[in-house]
């Protein structure tokens, strides 16, 4: 078994591949892969040549700090099993959008903090986003195993005997039977800590990930918006202002909340939370903004 943890700046991230063109400037990171049998090479397939060179030798200098982080965190407490009674709202006008706003209970929400706080990801004030790749921690796994349930407990058309069987509308499931059957359905886990006023510019994520991503939003309430592929998006040197005419969908977030994103809304949507003054307005109110929590899961493409 393999484990880094590392610490890169943005400057990483930006000079080959960007991920998801990230709007705040401090993304500064925590990176941790696990059981995989090829550091290097997974660390340049999820990111790219590099010619800072510098930087794998840097997590292999700081394995040994994971081990002591797993030590010291090894009885921390996971959530709560989740609630069931939930419901699904499919966004009309993006195949393959659902959104759930009561995934998380407010104490079902206390608990996932209190594991990520744990993790001891965010303890200094310039880490803003920890990255895993490979085993993720249990909460993790059981917010997957938590999102598989609720999709077959509320779309009769899947048979949960029958991994892959579907009898309904495709379009009509949260999630397409062939995602929802794999194995794992995640395999990898961006934890993102964003202050008022930040936020992630319009992006569709990197195509080294497979169809099929889930977004847990977590203390602050906020709209995330869509627009089209090829139409005008967020200028972050711009103060983060769009350029119309462009269709924007927004899409409200309540803490707390779970986002389903594949087919569709994955690959033809590029999507987009600005947290600047004015764009942050839900049924004609400017939302009041705190810190809030990203949990994104989603699954690295096989590697031939």
């Amino acid at each position: 078994m393999y484990r880094i943890l590392g610490k890169k700046n943005g400057n990483y991230l930006g000079k080959k591949k960007k991920v998801g063109c990230l709007c705040p400037v401090r993304i500064n990171f925590e990176l941790i892969f696990e059981e995989m049998d090829d550091q290097e090479a997974v660390f340049k397939e999820v990111f790219g040549e590099s010619s800072d060179s510098e930087g794998y030798e840097y997590e292999q200098q700081q394995s040994s700090q994971l081990e002591e982080h797993d030590e010291m965190h090894e009885d921390r407490p996971t959530p709560t099993t989740f609630d069931q009674n939930t419901n699904w709202e499919q966004i009309k006008e993006i195949r393959g959008l659902w959104l759930c706003r009561d995934f998380l209970s407010p104490g079902q929400q206390s608990s996932l903090l209190f594991s990520i706080e744990n993790e001891g990801w965010f303890t200094e004030a310039s880490h803003n986003q920890a990255m895993r790749f490979g085993n993720l921690p249990a909460w993790a796994s059981e917010i997957s195993d938590s999102i598989r349930e609720l999709v077959l407990l509320n779309d009769p058309g899947l048979d949960p005997m029958n991994s892959g069987t579907y009898y309904g509308a495709e379009e009509e499931c949260a999630f397409p039977s062939d995602l929802l059957w794999r194995e794992p359905l995640f395999d990898q886990l961006i934890v993102n800590a964003y202050q008022p006023g930040e936020g992630i510019c319009a992006h569709v994520d990197l195509m080294r990930f497979e169809d099929g991503i889930a977004i847990v939003s977590l203390e602050s309430s906020c709209v995330m918006h869509f627009t089209k592929v090829g139409q005008p998006h967020c200028d972050a040197a711009n103060g983060g202002k769009s350029h119309p005419p462009t269709t924007r969908i927004p899409v409200y977030m309540t803490p707390g909340s779970l986002v389903l994103i594949s087919g569709e809304a994955r690959y033809s949507w590029k999507h987009e939370i600005n947290r600047k003054p004015g764009f942050q307005i839900w049924e004609g109110q400017e939302l009041n903004q705190r810190r809030r929590i990203s949990v994104t899961l989603r699954k690295l493409c096989s590697v031939d």
